[in-house]
């Protein structure tokens, strides 16, 4: 009797690494969904970003040269402090890096990757562009410089990136091959270049949100912005919804498989729809032949229901 004992402990032990192994298979999708996806990733990011050249080449060439990418702070001469919250005082500090930047993904249960950029603290991303020239080059040595002394800064304060699952074949007009949407609000606060083939010179131009005056409801008539957005100004994070929708230029868009535009044959081609845009732009300064010819102003610009087809000839 005790023989059958041991031998009857021995097997249950021996047994044992098998049940375990035989209860963690017998865990279903939604079990393994519970344990692995209860959060996504975040990637907290600083850069400063130079690159030499950027060169296209069919026959000839088109070429952007010197670039960098980076902060506010890159741009010499540029107000090194934003007023985020419309107080008068400034409350960010622009550096040279890209900074304070913050990354979400996510997988939806649905398939979809979602993409958030934000920023750590919660204020804007503080953004500066510079480009030294951009190019025309022929094989036998043609050139011609079409931007010269490209700057530029602003602020982002919203980039929303979809890889979407969802047929686009029906929803969008594409192949079923899923689609990209893209919701950002951003700003350019000062932008200057040279059009030297045309000896035009462009100073001080804005891309901001269209503020108070716009009917963003579409409903025909200009209410505040609250009440055409249908915003609750007591809660915090509404209030901030109300900022980025007047405060910032906001583009809609999808990117996707699909076909070409009317008439056209084309299959398989990049369709690009851009479903919203609002946005008011000013130019401080258009120059004519080196002489000023005075400023240029565009309020509640807005672009809709707008498709592109891009492929190759």
């Amino acid at each position: 009797m005790k023989g059958l004992k041991k031998i009857a402990l021995a097997t249950a032990v021996a047994a044992a690494p098998f049940a375990a192994q035989a209860e963690l298979t017998a865990l279903n999708d939604s079990a393994m969904g519970n344990v692995t996806g209860q959060a996504g990733v975040t990637i907290e990011l600083e850069t400063q970003v130079s690159i030499g050249q950027f060169k296209y080449t069919d026959e000839g060439s088109f070429n952007v040269n010197d670039i960098e990418l980076g902060g506010a702070g890159l741009i010499t001469g540029a107000n090194p402090f934003f007023d985020t919250d419309g107080d008068g005082t400034p409350d960010l500090a622009a550096s040279q890096l890209l900074d304070d930047l913050a990354i979400d993904i996510d997988i939806a249960a649905d398939g979809d990757a979602v993409v958030s950029v934000h920023t750590i603290s919660g204020l804007p991303i503080d953004w500066g562009f510079t480009a030294s020239s951009m190019t025309l080059e022929g094989t036998a040595g043609e050139s011609t410089t079409l931007i010269s002394g490209l700057s530029a800064y602003g602020m982002l304060a919203k980039l929303d990136i979809r890889v979407d699952t969802e047929d686009a074949a029906t929803t969008l007009g594409g192949t079923g091959d899923g689609s990209l949407n893209i919701d950002t609000a951003f700003t350019v606060n000062n932008m200057n270049f040279d059009v030297p083939f045309l000896a035009v010179g462009i100073q001080g131009m804005s891309i901001t949100g269209a503020g108070d005056n716009f009917d963003y409801n579409g409903d025909g008539t200009v209410e505040a912005p609250e009440t055409e957005l249908g915003l609750d100004l007591t809660d915090p994070a509404q209030q901030k919804q109300l900022k980025i929708a007047t405060g910032f230029a906001n583009v809609n868009m999808d990117v996707y498989k699909g076909n070409g535009l009317g008439a056209s044959t084309a299959t398989d081609v990049l369709r690009v729809d851009v479903n919203n845009v609002v946005m008011d732009m000013n130019i401080a300064g258009v120059a004519i032949g080196g002489t000023s010819i005075g400023s240029v102003a565009l309020d509640n610009l807005h672009v809709q229901n707008t498709r592109l087809a891009v492929y190759g000839h």
